[in-house]
């Protein structure tokens, strides 16, 4: 039952439930402004709900120190987040205490090494203040690496893939569907490609949970998620 405006009287979010199982891959869809980057800044509690509460593990997150969140939550933004130096140098920001080593050895695992050794330089690819140096699906990996090297309980993709090319977002995808196993993971899907990696699906309109389930489920009730699958592939078609 959370209520939330960034003008407390135009209420963005209005009584708005919903559930996350521990390990659950969900993807919350809906038309832009509905309330979609809203929930996320709640989840890392940039905001506090004017109504209602947001629980993790049966804890209201008003209750726990806010480093502590906020070191249980990874966050791939749709805009990488990137520093003057390295791609190691950016990768060691998000984890100081582990050494070049633990590091390398962590992105080995993850399933990610193969795809940062592929730039130029490998880690040692100077990059220029926000990356503009790089490509879009290069800033992301490097993005996402940076997220998963903090081993996070909850991970957050904030339209991650809205701004890529078709073969960088096939290729992230694969890493983050070995990479999403046993961990929560929230995706705030700007392309309806992306739902491919959720269990379940939210359907959110003007701050409300419409329809939920997974995509065959919701295809076939024929209503608002329905409309929105259609009509992204009318355009990809049209393009």
């Amino acid at each position: 039952n959370v209520t939330f405006g960034y003008d407390p009287d135009n209420p963005v979010l209005k009584s708005l439930s919903f559930k996350i199982n521990s390990g659950e891959v969900v993807a919350i869809v809906g038309p832009t402004g509905s309330g979609k980057t809203t929930i996320v800044n709640l989840i890392l509690r940039l905001y506090e709900p004017q109504k209602g509460r947001i629980l993790i593990d049966g804890i209201d997150l008003r209750e726990i120190e806010l480093r502590c969140l906020r070191e249980q939550i990874g966050l791939i933004p749709q805009e990488p987040v990137l520093f003057s130096g390295t791609v190691m140098d950016n990768l060691r920001i998000a984890i100081p205490h582990m050494s070049i080593g633990e590091i390398k050895e962590r992105l080995r695992k993850l399933g990610l090494e193969e795809f940062l050794l592929k730039l130029p330089q490998g880690y040692d690819t100077r990059v220029v203040e926000g990356g503009k140096n790089l490509s879009v699906g290069q800033r992301q990996i490097i993005s996402i690496a940076r997220a998963l090297l903090t081993d996070p309980s909850i991970l957050i993709l904030d339209e991650a893939l809205s701004s890529i090319d078709p073969i960088s977002e096939f290729m992230i995808q694969e890493v983050l569907k070995r990479s999403l196993q046993n961990r929560t993971c929230i995706v705030i899907a700007h392309r309806l490609s992306t739902l491919r990696l959720a269990d379940r699906i939210l359907v959110v309109v003007d701050g409300r949970v419409v329809e939920e389930g997974p995509h065959e489920e919701l295809i076939k009730k024929r209503g608002v998620y329905s409309r929105l699958y259609e009509t992204h592939f009318a355009l990809a078609r049209a393009q």
